[in-house]
């Protein structure tokens, strides 16, 4: 599995978010965005759905019905109930999961220390790809040290 790390930068996560889950819809996979906070999950939905005025990104709740036929799922646990094989964590908390080709970890500076911590234990992993990415001020990202 590869576990992407992103340090949120000038860009607030619901832009990020938005970004990732357009990269990954049009590489053909299918996202599971998992969010604790409920009110935050729908600011999350919403920002999907406002994207892009020509094309939007379909999301749905978890516990709706018809969960598992949605391309991007939010839910406030690792449970890829629409066989999401990318599973974004974009509330700054890691959450260990299995199944997943991929997972990005979003976090700022107020889950620094935890994912200072999460990067070290996943190191002692052998199956584990670790890749760590930062923001310039322009918004670009590049892959760190």
């Amino acid at each position: 599995m590869r576990v992407d790390f992103y340090v949120l930068g000038a860009s607030a996560a619901d832009t990020v978010v938005t970004s990732l889950a357009a990269r990954a819809l049009g590489a053909g996979h299918r996202l599971l965005i998992v969010v604790g906070d409920e009110a935050r999950r729908a600011e999350f939905s919403r920002a999907l759905w406002q994207a892009r005025p020509e094309h939007f990104l379909a999301n749905g709740d978890a516990g709706a019905p018809h969960a598992a036929r949605q391309p991007i799922l939010l839910s406030d646990r690792p449970d890829p109930r629409n066989g999401a094989q990318i599973m974004c964590l974009a509330d700054g908390l890691w959450r260990e999961a299995q199944g997943f080709e991929r997972v990005l970890y979003l976090f700022g500076d107020a889950h620094l220390a935890e994912a200072r911590a999460q990067w070290r234990r996943l190191g002692e992993r052998a199956e584990i790809e670790r890749r760590y990415w930062k923001q310039d001020q322009g918004g670009r990202w590049s892959e760190g040290p």
